[in-house]
């Protein structure tokens, strides 16, 4: 049973070589057992953004990581009816593995609004929580869980889904930007046109 977990969650709508590399530098540099990527349900942070139905993400998530044996993808965020709060997240976690100490991997651009989140005080307690460095963020110094956090930087790779899913529509290729199963899956059912 792993004794150290990484929790990396997100929409991954589509998820991009830039999740595997932070997932793999940060399960390297905290000497990680694993990393937990968990598809996100219903974001209540992303209301006016339309996400993809939740088995392709999930598939998608699956293709992308298979071949690392550190990684594993679980759907509970899925499964729950409703929005998706880390906090019960992280409370199924510990029930179902009690004994793990769990990392909280966010981009430093959560460090800004964090405060607004379900239970943010027991987010910290529940686990320790990681900010990792992302392209053009800016370092809140005045925030509160500076405190009780780590910051980490990783390799800054300047991709996201969102840029992803606008190449697409435009028909710009993308085929260095995802993994190649991913590629294939997204052209196989014609996502993001």
């Amino acid at each position: 049973m792993p004794k150290k977990i990484g929790i990396f969650g997100g929409t991954f709508d589509p998820p991009h070589l830039g999740h595997l590399i932070v997932a793999q530098e940060v399960r390297d540099k905290l000497k990680l057992d694993r990393i937990f990527f968990i598809p996100a349900s219903l974001p209540p942070h992303k209301k006016k953004v339309r996400i993809s139905e939740a088995f392709h993400r999930l598939r998608m998530v699956q293709l992308a990581t298979q071949d690392n044996p550190n990684f594993k993808v679980l759907d509970l965020e899925l499964k729950r009816e409703g929005h998706s709060y880390t906090v019960d997240t992280l409370k199924a976690l510990r029930k179902r593995y009690p004994q793990a100490q769990f990392f909280l991997i966010l981009g430093l651009d959560n460090l800004n609004h964090i405060h607004t989140w379900k239970k943010p005080e027991e987010i910290f307690k529940l686990s320790k929580v990681v900010f990792i460095t992302r392209p053009g963020t800016t370092l809140n110094k005045t925030s509160k869980w500076l405190n009780y956090s780590r910051l980490l930087d990783v390799k800054e790779i300047d991709i996201s889904s969102t840029d992803i899913r606008e190449r697409i529509k435009k028909d710009k290729p993308i085929k260095y930007l995802v993994p190649e199963k991913v590629l294939q899956y997204i052209q196989r059912h014609n996502l993001y046109k």
